[in-house]
């Protein structure tokens, strides 16, 4: 019960945070164009930026939201049927059934990276997407409770939670990369630079706070499978399977699929930054090399969706620990 209060009450100062810096985001971006507005003379500047400012967001927002249609096609994903995976659409189909969600359209990817994720943002409409190096690294048992760990993203809402708090990283990162696309930026720097700073600071900000909020959820949705399955010990198994497969990844296969890795069911970026000698004779190390170590760590510290393989094997085996008490006691009435 701790557990899930802590999980409840870090995801409320989430949720506050982002409210935040979305309001910020809003506000800065509206500062911008009535400066500009009042330096080059027009009447009702607050208005005017108050209507720019609006169709400057709903447009990003919908060109950005406009591509989460993309994911499937990034997993390089297929919709398999019933009759094609048989013991697959049994097994998920008890899994929602336990669930209580709709059974989802199941997806399958020929890669031997081990992904695992439930696409969609509305549950009547989810895609199950499971790669065949996830299927063929897992038993019967483990694979139920990867279908269990997605599926309670489903029915905790998760898709649907990240993606409405996403809107400050959405919208900055859409609003920043659509300033660097512009051909002459600095014919508009009266306007570019305040945003790009501005579009910036909230991405960073805004980014870091919904990773922390991934973190929490994947914890929750760790916990839902684990009491649907009856067995943490079986989730922690296959998370330990997963991990270790990650591991036995080339980068570059990593890499081939580091754009879906928040949405997986363990991060598929790599926890070390690959270093590659240069030189002839590959003796030279790359320039600054201690530096971009050091900031790709604390990229990692910051913007990564999932917690340490080790914290979630801990809170599933606490969890275990306290489901054998319970039945312990239940044995003993």
């Amino acid at each position: 019960m701790s557990t899930r209060v802590g999980l409840q009450s870090q995801m409320i100062v989430a949720v506050g945070l982002v409210v935040v810096v979305t309001i910020l985001f809003l506000v800065s971006v509206w500062s911008v164009f009535y400066a500009l507005l009042i330096i080059f003379g027009f009447s009702g500047a607050a208005f005017l930026a108050s209507i720019v400012t609006g169709g400057v967001v709903l447009c990003i927002g919908y060109l950005e939201y406009s591509q989460l249609s993309r994911i499937e096609g990034l997993a390089d994903a297929h919709p398999v049927d019933r009759e094609t995976v048989p013991e697959l659409y049994q097994t998920t189909t008890k899994v929602a059934a336990m669930l209580g969600v709709p059974t989802p359209t199941i997806a399958v990817s020929d890669r031997a990276a081990p992904e695992a994720m439930a696409v969609g943002i509305r549950p009547g409409n989810i895609h199950l997407v499971l790669s065949t190096g996830t299927i063929t690294a897992l038993d019967s048992d483990e694979l139920e409770a990867v279908i269990g760990h997605e599926l309670a993203h489903v029915k905790n809402r998760d898709a649907m939670v990240m993606t409405g708090l996403s809107l400050p990283v959405v919208l900055a990162d859409g609003l920043r990369s659509r300033i660097d696309r512009l051909e002459d930026p600095q014919g508009f720097a009266i306007l570019t630079v305040p945003l790009s700073l501005v579009s910036s600071a909230v991405w960073i900000s805004g980014r870091a706070i919904t990773a922390r909020l991934s973190r929490h959820r994947e914890l929750a949705a760790d916990r839902a499978a684990a009491h649907v399955s009856g067995s943490p010990s079986t989730l922690a198994a296959a998370l330990r399977t997963l991990d270790s497969e990650i591991t036995n990844t080339p980068e570059r296969d990593l890499r081939a699929v580091s754009e879906i890795s928040s949405l997986s069911i363990l991060s598929l970026e790599p926890a070390k930054l690959e270093k590659v000698m240069l030189g002839p004779d590959g003796t030279i190390e790359p320039s600054y090399w201690w530096l971009r170590k050091r900031l790709y760590r604390l990229r990692r510290w910051l913007f990564v969706t999932h917690p340490p393989t080790e914290d979630r094997l801990q809170a599933l085996a606490e969890l275990e620990t306290q489901q054998e008490a319970a039945r312990h006691t239940n044995t003993n009435d």
